[in-house]
């Protein structure tokens, strides 16, 4: 859907109301694309769990991520 600039000052409630139906709204300014509004998603919350990944993930060193990085900072903090 697209609306103006003029739309989103006058019509707001009812632009937010069509995003929350899931579609994405394009605001123009001048009738040029400006902006867009689109349905807000959640984050997927982690587990906690500090697991490295890529090239160090199975590596033996880094199987308690924190005993890890703290035996690396020894020499620098001290």
């Amino acid at each position: 859907m697209k609306a103006t600039a003029k739309d989103l000052r006058f019509h707001a409630k009812e632009l937010i109301e069509t995003v929350k139906r899931g579609e994405e709204v394009v605001i123009t300014f001048r009738g040029k694309p400006c902006a867009k509004l689109i349905p807000f998603a959640e984050e997927k919350k982690t587990d906690g769990n500090n697991k490295l990944f890529g090239m160090w993930k199975d590596h033996d060193r880094t199987k308690d991520v924190d005993e890890y990085v703290r035996n690396l900072r020894k020499g620098r903090f001290q």
